[in-house]
């Protein structure tokens, strides 16, 4: 799967619409993530709206890439699938690389921009984007095409010195 190892955070776009088809394809992938007791805590909400990318993108730090982007997900933690809360995050994270790394296979760009568990970011998200009670701001996905076409490119991680065998040395 070449997409793990091109994919990066992508900040700039370029101002072509992003199709909804891509959109849900996006989605669908990141509703493949696999969570703990099969909670599938995630919710959400997809943003496009110009004068909503520009505010997001003024009161949320980190976020400024969100003015120009074709839209941003916001990832929401629905509160009522609580068997495991103390999952949350691991069930999301999972849910977020599945959308970058779909967003990379779709030729697009993305860029996870973390929210929980600062509760500043989160009231701040709340606020801006009125989202009721029931419902956490986990993270924000910005994406768009990019506006370099080899923005999502090959960078070799790989470090043997941080795999063990058997036991930690």
């Amino acid at each position: 799967m070449k997409e793990i190892f091109i994919r990066r955070s992508v900040r700039t776009y370029d101002n072509r619409p992003v199709e909804q088809e891509k959109i849900i394809q996006m989605l669908k992938a990141g509703m493949q993530a696999p969570s703990a007791r099969n909670q599938q805590p995630w919710s959400f909400l997809v943003l496009q709206d110009k004068e909503k990318l520009n505010k997001l993108s003024e009161a949320t730090p980190h976020a400024r890439m969100c003015k120009d982007a074709g839209g941003v997900i916001c990832l929401l933690i629905d509160t009522t699938k609580n068997l495991a809360s103390h999952m949350w995050a691991q069930d999301m994270s999972a849910c977020m690389q599945n959308i970058l790394l779909e967003a990379t296979h779709l030729g697009l760009g993305a860029v996870w921009i973390g929210v929980y568990p600062n509760e500043d970011r989160m009231n701040n998200l709340r606020n801006i984007l009125n989202i009721p009670d029931r419902y956490l701001p986990f993270a924000l996905c910005s994406f768009g095409y990019p506006k370099d076409e080899n923005a999502n490119h090959f960078v070799d991680r790989f470090d043997p010195n941080r795999i063990f065998f058997e036991e930690v040395k």
